[in-house]
């Protein structure tokens, strides 16, 4: 196609994109989000080392940076992480304010990882709720 467009498909904008992938699964909040960590779900900062080193760690969560994060969580991968022991593990993905996130989890839900969620508002709306965080 002398467009680039694939399929005939029209192009879509990120704002439009975001709503249609949040569609497919249900996000929760910091409170939740503690909740589902404390009943057994793998928190995972998606964060790129700057963020993570100016405003620091939720306590227990798997640091992988974003573009490792389907290597890393796939259960049938050579790279996965120890953790990525199922496709049934809950996962909760948090960013930075809930944007970049909600991407990664339609990546991950491609691969079968069904109970992937993420974090509405990301690691800030987790600091502002005053759950712990470590430096």
């Amino acid at each position: 196609m002398s467009d680039g467009h694939r399929n005939g498909a029209e192009p879509v904008g990120i704002d439009e994109l975001l709503e249609r992938v949040r569609a497919e699964f249900v996000r929760i909040g910091p409170q939740e989000a503690a909740a589902a960590a404390s009943d057994g779900a793998l928190l995972v900062d998606i964060r790129y080392a700057e963020l993570r080193e100016r405003d620091g760690l939720i306590p227990g969560a798997l640091v992988v940076e974003r573009n490792e994060l389907e290597w890393r969580l796939d259960p049938l991968g050579s790279h996965r992480a120890p953790q990525a022991v199922s496709h049934g593990l809950r996962i909760v993905i948090v960013c930075n304010e809930g944007y970049a996130s909600s991407l990664a989890v339609a990546s991950l839900r491609q691969l079968g990882l069904h109970r992937a969620t993420d974090l509405i508002g990301g690691f800030q709306a987790w600091r502002a709720a005053g759950l712990p965080v470590e430096p």
